[in-house]
Parts: structure tokens; C-alpha cells; sequence
């Protein structure tokens, strides 16, 4: 990533900043039934006991998005107006950039300073954007009979219960709050137990910008309980999600069994780096190794699998094994560290279990495979590289979560093809070549929502984000975004 020239001391950041720890319910923090200890994975230590919901809790949020929705005080609101709002909340977050950032680091163990130039960047150029977007989405008059005119309006869904992860715990709630807050939905929003201090300061300068009362709402709380009521709630019309694919089926599941809210989901993936020999090989190793270590590979389209011609395999391995050595973790906090923490200790200890019990299975560990900085009281865990991993094997079908890179050698373009769909998952996968015609046949064949040519994670806020298969179906990003928070109502007026 880019150098940053920003200068903050975050370690002295670190004892100034501060932040709400309630549940933001119509509009003011309020108490929760319990209480939740939000644990830093940089040194273990905790650093806010907050306020956590429980099924009535998350009613109470549920009620106030329906009360502020059917009152029209935003859904009603002129497109414009909304615009105006979102605008200035992104200015807000641009003047909070600092405090944003250093709590990404804190409770996810990412380092402050890629928070500050990656992910509040996005998280900035997102909510500007829908708010830019939504005055210029218009409704269809269709061509029909002249004894007749139809007309095809999109209408706000109504309430919306928007549940995110903690690995890029501003970044995915942007993705789901601007777009639903841009069509005049309310949102009741559910952030991960891990990350909830950004997402309540994220909503509170929302709210500063002028997002009425009960319209953003923030029910902090544990999975089984706060998201489970919210995935069960009947007054929730749409939800929305992005985390691991067996709560995705729990979500589909809680849908079934009350009142059949539209689910949209955005799931795990095994997405994988493929470099043929004609490729640009520096570029490629050193890509893929960003690729799966950077954010300590917890992201959902991690390339955690690189799928190699074999007779490249030897330079492209050692130029990952080199880029390995220079991405140790070190303290967040430290201007110039390389890598994180991963998030918690049983996290770091569920990696480390999948790496011992799939080396075990087929591979060989080149560096890496073990806890480090360990005498710190964090969750550190380095970069790991696994060589000649069986497709079939724990390492090449399941998704880690972490940085940890599985390798496996191709002979030509038909097996390559077969071992990147060969997995459950179909988020997002590279191909590397300089044959225009093959990056063509290879990205067509592909069985997955984004394919990068010749890079890996790029893209912008025109282009949809989501997956096939077990990654789900849901789609974040562009103005694809805005469907899923609209209901489309057909109106025929027969004319005299």
C-alpha cells in the first residue's frame, strides 16, 4: 500500500480519543438489558465495557425505524435534501478521520495508519457518493398503448437491519447505511461485538449531520442474541449481511420462520491467484503476497490460494517468501508497521489449529505457522505460506481467515480453470496472463462475482461487489446497491 505522510501519534491518540458506548436508539444513547467488554487484540487488554442489546432492546430500535419511516421524516424527505445530509456526514467523518481510525485499530488490530488512508477513504468516497447518486436515480414511464399510461416507481422498502463484520468494520457499514439511508430507509444497524466503538461514533456524527431521530439506529450485542432477534424481527422488511457463510444460512433460516424478509447476503470466499508463465511475474508474486497478507488475510477475498504454472513455481514462491519476511506484525499503533494483530486470541488460536491440522493433511510450511510477539498479551500471527496443498485438502477448501497462503501447481489453462472453481465459494479470483485471448476465455469461465486481470482488489464505487455460489448473492457497491433497498411498484392508468 501507499506510504502514508500522515504524522498522528497514535499511541497518544490512544489515551485522548473517546466515544459513545450505548445503544443509539431514536436518536439518544441509551442502556441495553447487558453489558459487553470490547477487548483489544493488541496487547489483550479491554478497552470499553458497553451497553449490549437483547431482543427487547433490539424491538425497541426496531419500533423507532418504523415509527421515523412511517412518519415520512426521511423516506419523505426530498431526494436532495437526503443528499445534502449524507454529504455532510462524510465531511464529518473527513474531520473525525483521526479517531476513526485509531479505534479500527484498536479493535481489530489493524494498523492505525492503514485505517486512516484505506479504510476511511472508503468509507468517506461511499457515503458521498450514494449521496451524490440519489437524486439523479430515476423512476420509468414504459412505452405502451396510447389508451394507457404506465409507470414503473421505485419506493423506499421500509425498515432495514444492516449486520457487519469486524475485519473492515466502517467500510462494510458505509456499504449498507449510505445506500439504504440514500432510498429513505430507516436502519436499525448491528455491528460486530469485536468493532462496535467505530460504528457507534460513525453514527453519532450521522446523526450530528443531520439524520433524523430513530431513522440510524445502533443495537450493539452478541450474534446469537442481538442479530438473531433482529434476523427474526417481523417488523424488519429487508436485512442485509456480510460475514461467514454458515450465519448467512442462519439468516435465510430466521427469514423462513418469520416473515419472509428479503435477505441479501455477502459471504465467505477461497479466492485464488492464477499466474500463468506469460504473466508479469514480479508483479503477480508481489500482488499475490499483498493479496492474502494484507489485513492479516482477514478479508473475504483474501487470494488464499495461489494456483501457479508449475514451471514458474519456484521464482514465484521465493518472491512471496521474500515479501513475507518484510510483513511481520508489529503494534497498530506504530507508524510504520507493516501488519496487525489478527482480531482476538481464539481467532489466532482457530487459524493456527487449521494450519497445524492442514500441513498435517498435505502441504509444507515454508515460514510462517505459528504465533508470534506472543510476551505482548496480543493476537499476533505472521505471514504463513503452505506449499503443495492438495485441492482437496482442508487448505485449499476452507477459508482461514487469516494470513495464511495455500500453493498449488497447474500444467495447463483446463486445469488452472478447474482447481479456481473447484471450491464451495465464488466471490472473487485473479487471473494473471499477458494473452488477451486467454484472459478472456479464463474470466468468462470463471465461477465467481468479481475477476481482476492482471491486479487483485481494485475497482471503484461504479462497479457492484458480491459473489456466486456459497458467497453468497448480495451486492454492495454501484448503484446495483440501491435495489436491494427498493420495492418496485407497477402503476397502469387507463386513459379516457
Amino acid at each position: 500500500m501507499t506510504a502514508t505522510t500522515h504524522t498522528t501519534n497514535w499511541h497518544t491518540l490512544r489515551e485522548q480519543v473517546t466515544y459513545p458506548t450505548g445503544l443509539l436508539i431514536d436518536g439518544r444513547f441509551q442502556a441495553g438489558a447487558d453489558r459487553l467488554v470490547v477487548t483489544s487484540p493488541i496487547d489483550g487488554a479491554p478497552i470499553a465495557e458497553i451497553d449490549a442489546a437483547d431482543a427487547g432492546d433490539v424491538d425497541r430500535a426496531v419500533q423507532a425505524a418504523r415509527r421515523a419511516f412511517e412518519d415520512k421524516r426521511w423516506s419523505g424527505m426530498a431526494p436532495a435534501d437526503r443528499k445534502a445530509i449524507l454529504i455532510r456526514w462524510a465531511q464529518l467523518c473527513e474531520e473525525h478521520r483521526e479517531e476513526l481510525a485509531l479505534l479500527h485499530a484498536l479493535e481489530m488490530g489493524k494498523p492505525a495508519r492503514e485505517a486512516y488512508n484505506v479504510d476511511m477513504r472508503a468509507v468517506i468516497r461511499t457515503i458521498s457518493w450514494f449521496g451524490e447518486a440519489i437524486d439523479k436515480v430515476l423512476d420509468e414511464i414504459p412505452n405502451v398503448a396510447s389508451s394507457a399510461l404506465a409507470l414503473i416507481e421505485r419506493e423506499p422498502a421500509g425498515v432495514v437491519a444492516a449486520v457487519v463484520p469486524w475485519n473492515f468494520p466502517l467500510t462494510m457499514a458505509a456499504w449498507k447505511l449510505a445506500p439504504a439511508l440514500a432510498t429513505g430507509c430507516s436502519v436499525v444497524l448491528k455491528p460486530a461485538e469485536q468493532s462496535p466503538l467505530s460504528a457507534l461514533l460513525l453514527c453519532q456524527l450521522g446523526m450530528e449531520a443531520g439524520i433524523p431521530d430513530g431513522v440510524l439506529n445502533v443495537v450493539n450485542g452478541l450474534g446469537h442474541i442481538t442479530g438473531r432477534a433482529l434476523g427474526e424481527h417481523n417488523d424488519v422488511d429487508v436485512l442485509t449481511f456480510t460475514g461467514s457463510t454458515a450465519v448467512g444460512r442462519r439468516f435465510m433460516e430466521y427469514s423462513a420462520a418469520s416473515n419472509l424478509k428479503r435477505v441479501w447476503l455477502e459471504l465467505g470466499g477461497k479466492s485464488a491467484n492464477v499466474v500463468f508463465p506469460d504473466a508479469d511475474i514480479d508483479k503477480a508474486a508481489s500482488t499475490a503476497a499483498w493479496s492474502i497478507f494484507y489485513n492479516a488475510g482477514q478479508m473475504c477475498t483474501a487470494g488464499s490460494r495461489l494456483l501457479v504454472h508449475e514451471s514458474i513455481h519456484d521464482e514465484v514462491v521465493a518472491k512471496i517468501l521474500s515479501i513475507a519476511q518484510e510483513m511481520q506484525p508489529a503494534n497498530p499503533l506504530d507508524a510504520d508497521a507493516p501488519l496487525g494483530s489478527v482480531v482476538s486470541h481464539p481467532h489466532m488460536q482457530q487459524i493456527h489449529d487449521k494450519v497445524v491440522s492442514g500441513a498435517a493433511q498435505s502441504g509444507e510450511i515454508l515460514t510462517g505457522g505459528a504465533p508470534v510477539l506472543e510476551n505482548t498479551g496480543g493476537s499476533y500471527y505472521p505471514p504463513t505460506v503452505v506449499d503443495n496443498v492438495d485441492p482437496s485438502s482442508l487448505l485449499a477448501q476452507q477459508e482461514l481467515f487469516g494470513p495464511v497462503l495455500a500453493v498449488t501447481t497447474f500444467r495447463d489453462e483446463a486445469e488452472a480453470l478447474a482447481l479456481t472453481n473447484g471450491t464451495q465459494y465464488g466471490l472473487a479470483s485473479a487471473v494473471w496472463t499477458n494473452d488477451l485471448n486467454r484472459a478472456h476465455r479464463f474470466a468468462r469461465g470463471m465461477k465467481v462475482g468479481v475477476v481482476w486481470v492482471n491486479c487483485y482488489e481494485e475497482g471503484d464505487m461504479t462497479v457492484p461487489f458480491g459473489g456466486v455460489k456459497q458467497s453468497g448473492f448480495g451486492r454492495d457497491k454501484s448503484l446495483h446497491a440501491l435495489d436491494k433497498f427498493y420495492d418496485i411498484k407497477t402503476t397502469w392508468i387507463e386513459l379516457e
